[in-house]
């Protein structure tokens, strides 16, 4: 890499005064603002940089409760920069000022280029670390770019779906069109490519009414993935809290990655599809005090990151971060600096892009008060008081990497979760190694065990069975062990804990009966999700079978290990059919996404009970059956008449009835229906059983022989 230029001082523009908010870049015909944060910093440096390699440096002269500030006249949108400050150099107290090092401003609503992995983006000297780094960093590091954008929301706004009437649909912005064929080359992997009829169209045909995008802010690989010729794929190690991660544009870097993002946003609203982003404040992509000066660290490290403290009193505090987050910093959302970056980050994705949510990462590490976690934090708090963002969806991932930090049940309203529970006792029904159906029976009807003591709805559940992180559904079923090889890390990253059953031959096969059993275990997880009450999470493929050859961990694979396979010679369309039916039956019947937990009563006098339990043979559940581990199959009856919910008007609502049944075992079972008021006669709506198809009728005192391992939906007729 050449070295940088620096302007002389003739060809310096004067540095107007400016003004201390708001911080970042702002542009005006006249000038635009620069504002960044670093009270600690005895010098400050705007650094303008040209497309020859030329870095123009402008001495900030005013600070305003910590914060330098300036306006330069005839910068125009487009133009890249950066910051250089000097101060004292003492890692032991949280200073690392370092005037080599170009840093990002923590604001830029835009960035360019990427990260060249070098050891001048470290603050210190390799071979010891407590001396300053003298290398200069700015061939190597990703830069602000000034931002103007006029895009045309036309009468776009965030919109307000219930979350009773919620589809959650997790994707990754490259990974669902890089191998799209009815997706134009040059916009697959991008945001452009999400906004195309055959994604947008594909989903609302499915039953999605909402895309969770894995992290879309400005993110950069860690090095020690750089050195094992790998990159950071899935995106959690945040650079930035402002900027679309501008890899995923088609359009360029110098600010169009912003457009390009409204206009997926908007493509996706006008098919009626929210959009999610998965955060990540929790942690940056700087890592532990060895990690690189990027940003953060180099304005002033104490006003982000939690340390680990003195267990001397008066003593300093170690040269190391408090780490709850297994990336190696913690962001300590405690400090004002840092809780105005997270705030002003969310109104900004919700104001300025027109974003419909935010499923928070690891957020229990956020809530922390003295290194306990708090539900009544600083962030918790200012979120729940905030008139912007108190309306939008706000998903907690409800732990950290702490023994500590586990708290599915706990955070408070209007916040909902990522039900973990759900996933683990859904795969243990199905593969047989579930202590009965007591608590399946729980989490079918909306995990009232973990929400109903403090007034909130089974929607406060996020029902997911694989995520991101983990099997695909198909492997789910096809691998009892991670194949993480290709990670690099000997196949010791990654859980062991898969609750996984490849029915008797690791991997795939050509045995044409062992892949039916596979399949058609995909397709009862698929129905069982989709027809829990609670809010369903699907991840990007599993509706059609995707695998990633048995890597539970493929946070480090951007290639097809991770993408999704569009061609149909592989794809699971059984699943797929079952999917999409589920989410029809879902939409349809207000039955089957309940807002009120149900009661095990009627809801008018003389009526049918909301929710019934039926044993195989045709009774109701008595207490003694829900102690029996050896019992794999349940009836669910849910009432239509009436539902407990209200209408919009407060008047009654009125559904049909359905009876479901799940079989988790090895053996056909006979099923006795009851002869009651609850229902006369049916028909199948629903059906992984080959031999009671769609269709078929049914009526009461019938007995029905369920196969092996199968769901059965029956309507009210």
């Amino acid at each position: 890499m050449s070295p940088r230029i620096w302007r002389s001082e003739g060809e310096r523009a004067a540095v107007w005064p400016g003004r201390a908010w708001p911080l970042g870049a702002t542009w005006s015909e006249e000038a635009t603002n620069f504002a960044v944060h670093a009270p600690r910093a005895s010098a400050a440096w705007l650094c303008l940089l040209d497309d020859e390699g030329g870095e123009t440096r402008h001495r900030l002269t005013e600070q305003t409760l910590g914060i330098w500030h300036g306006a330069i006249p005839g910068v125009r949108p487009g133009t890249r920069y950066g910051y250089r400050v000097e101060g004292a150099w003492d890692p032991a107290a949280g200073l690392r000022f370092n005037p080599n090092k170009l840093l990002l401003d923590p604001f830029a609503r835009a960035v360019s280029g990427s990260l060249t992995v070098d050891p001048a983006i470290f603050g210190y000297a390799f071979g010891d670390h407590t001396e300053m780094s003298q290398s200069d960093s700015a061939a190597y590091v990703p830069t602000g770019v000034v931002v103007h954008d006029d895009f045309d929301w036309g009468d776009d706004q965030p919109m307000r779906r219930r979350w009773r009437d919620t589809v959650i649909y997790e994707l990754h912005v490259k990974g669902m069109t890089a191998l799209h064929d009815r997706v134009p080359e040059h916009l697959r992997g991008t945001y452009a490519g999400l906004a195309t009829p055959a994604v947008v169209d594909y989903l609302r045909d499915l039953g999605i009414t909402a895309v969770e995008l894995l992290p879309v802010h400005q993110f950069v690989p860690e090095p020690s993935l750089a050195e094992r010729g790998l990159t950071n794929y899935w995106g959690y190690n945040t650079l930035n809290y402002f900027s679309p991660h501008n890899a995923y544009a088609a359009s360029g870097d110098r600010g169009q990655q912003v457009t390009e993002f409204k206009a997926m946003v908007k493509a996706f609203h006008d098919a009626g599809i929210e959009v999610i982003l998965d955060v990540v404040y929790n942690h940056t992509a700087e890592a532990g005090a060895l990690g690189p000066t990027l940003s953060f660290r180099g304005l002033d490290d104490s006003i982000y990151y939690r340390v680990a403290g003195s267990d001397v009193p008066g003593e300093p505090a170690p040269d190391t971060y408090w780490d709850v987050t297994g990336c190696g910093n913690t962001v300590d959302a405690a400090q004002p600096l840092a809780l105005r970056m997270i705030l002003d980050s969310l109104r900004y994705w919700v104001t300025e892009m027109h974003v419909d949510g935010f499923r928070f990462d690891l957020m229990s590490a956020l809530t922390r008060v003295d290194r306990r976690v708090d539900m009544g934090s600083h962030l918790l708090t200012a979120i729940g008081q905030d008139p912007v963002l108190r309306h939008v969806k706000l998903i907690a991932e409800p732990w950290d990497a702490s023994m500590d930090g586990y708290r599915v049940g706990e955070f408070p309203p209007p916040w909902v979760e990522w039900n973990d529970q759900y996933r683990d006792e859904i795969r243990d029904f199905w593969r047989n190694h579930s202590p009965g159906i007591r608590q399946v029976a729980t989490r079918l009807a909306g995990s009232s065990d973990l929400y109903a003591d403090d007034g909130r709805s089974p929607y406060n559940s996020i029902n997911f069975i694989t995520a991101h992180d983990g099997f695909t559904l198909r492997d789910l079923v096809t691998y009892e062990h991670k194949h993480n090889e290709a990670n690099g890390e000997q196949n010791r990253d990654g859980t062991d804990n898969n609750r996984s059953w490849n029915h008797g031959v690791e991997g795939e096969t050509d045995d044409p009966a062992l892949i039916a059993v596979r399949r058609r275990q995909a397709a009862n997880m698929m129905a069982t999700l989709c027809l829990s009450n609670g809010v369903p999470m699907i991840t990007a493929g599993d509706e059609r079978g995707r695998t990633q050859r048995g890597n539970n961990n493929a946070y480090c694979q951007d290639n097809e290990t991770s993408w999704i396979d569009w061609r149909p010679d592989d794809a699971w369309l059984d699943v797929y059919e079952v999917t999409k039916m589920a989410l029809r039956l879902r939409r349809e019947h207000p039955a089957l996404r309940q807002r009120h937990w149900f009661e095990g009563r009627p809801t008018i006098r003389g009526g049918p009970k909301d929710l019934a339990w039926l044993h195989p043979s045709g009774r109701e559940m008595e207490p003694d059956d829900w102690h029996d581990p050896d019992l794999r199959t349940i009836g669910m009856f849910v009432s239509g008449a009436p539902l407990r919910s209200p209408g919009p008007r407060g008047e009654q609502q009125v559904d049909k009835s359905f009876m479901l049944w799940f079989n988790a075992t090895w053996l056909p079972q006979r099923i006795e229906l009851p002869e009651n008021d609850w229902v006369h006669e049916g028909v199948v709506v629903l059906s992984t059983d080959a031999r009671l198809p769609v269709g078929a009728e049914v009526k009461a005192g019938d007995r029905l022989e369920l196969g092996r391992r199968t769901v059965v939906v029956l309507r009210q007729a």
